[in-house]
């Protein structure tokens, strides 16, 4: 037959238990969709399996690589209507997995939501700058568009799962889109843009209490230590008598019992020596003499404003002996 392939191909997959209700429901449109590129496909549900294979009638021979693909996505959740997109000639798909880039679980839970976002924001965004369908599923990340799309998707999952967090990312396709519309920049260089984001270590590295300095690196080893005999010899005890080293330690020994005994009774002399009191000074008493003082000066300042007023008769105090004499006058 032209055009036919001379050997046979067949692809199988394994589904998972919890998608068979699925697969069921809507294997028609599965094999309605195959049979327009002339591909048989079967779905054993006793087995969890699907199996597509080519036929006489089969011409393109990528036709059963796309349909591996496509029972590759609908293995992995992917619905019938984004899956069947496979189909089409630009469009490819890319499983990420990522179950083995994190190895603590609560940590790998935490930046696939990350990927994910809040009510699926970042995924939402993510797929929009990309022009790919992105599923999170388990352990896989399932995309589904353009070449160019997939390869950035590869890099932001990849880098969330590196603890890069993915708004980065995503400011960065922000930046490239607008800058593919300026037909001036196509032929230039893009890295003036682009931001460069670096990682800030907020927290240092404890500082060791000792630190070790490492001494400058010698081909000789090191001296000999001294020896007991040595040390003697430089003192001169090894040329005393016995009686004389018995001696001398015991003495050695007295003078540090002594030193020790003056400590202790120091200490213990400490706690009968009072503590210093402070001097108790009587605020009330200061203030009350510094307001006298004060009060005496304003008496004298107006004593002698009343002298210097103008017009006003001098003041002269009359004896006692000159005011008897006027009342006498004034009673006669």
């Amino acid at each position: 037959l032209e055009g036919a392939q001379v050997r046979p191909r067949r692809q199988s997959q394994r589904s998972a238990g919890g998608e068979e209700a699925y697969l069921k429901q809507c294997w028609p449109l599965v094999q309605k969709a195959l049979g327009d590129v002339f591909i048989s496909a079967t779905l054993d549900l006793i087995e969890g399996s699907i199996t597509v294979n080519t036929t006489k009638k089969t011409f393109d021979p990528y036709a059963i690589l796309r349909a591996r693909d496509l029972i590759k996505l609908l293995a992995r959740s992917v619905p019938f209507e984004q899956a069947v997109r496979i189909l089409e000639d630009d469009m490819a798909c890319d499983i990420i997995k990522i179950g083995t880039l994190v190895r603590n679980r609560e940590r790998f839970v935490k930046r696939r939501q990350r990927l994910i976002g809040p009510k699926g924001s970042t995924l939402k965004a993510l797929e929009l700058l990309t022009s790919c369908y992105v599923m999170v599923q388990g352990s896989t990340v399932s995309a589904l568009g353009p070449y160019s799309g997939l390869k950035e998707v590869r890099k932001v999952v990849l880098d969330t799962m590196k603890n890069i967090h993915p708004i980065y990312n995503i400011k960065t396709l922000m930046i490239k889109r607008e800058l593919a519309n300026d037909p001036e920049l196509r032929t230039q260089s893009w890295e003036r843009f682009l931001p460069n984001f670096r990682h800030k270590s907020l927290s240092k590295r404890k500082q060791p209490k000792k630190k070790t300095v490492k001494k400058e690196y010698t081909p000789f080893p090191p001296p000999q230590p001294e020896s007991k005999i040595d040390k003697e010899l430089a003192t001169g005890e090894f040329f005393l008598r016995e009686s004389e080293k018995r001696r001398q330690k015991m003495n050695e020994i007295k003078a540090k019992q002594a030193e020790a005994l003056s400590k202790r009774q120091e200490q213990r002399q400490k706690a009968f020596i009072p503590p210093k009191e402070k001097p108790a000074v009587k605020k009330s008493k200061a203030a009350t003499g510094e307001n006298k003082i004060d009060i005496q000066a304003i008496k004298e300042k107006v004593k002698k404003a009343k002298s210097k007023k103008l017009g006003a008769p001098p003041v002269n105090p009359e004896t006692p002996s000159a005011k008897d004499g006027k009342r006498k006058k004034v009673k006669s």
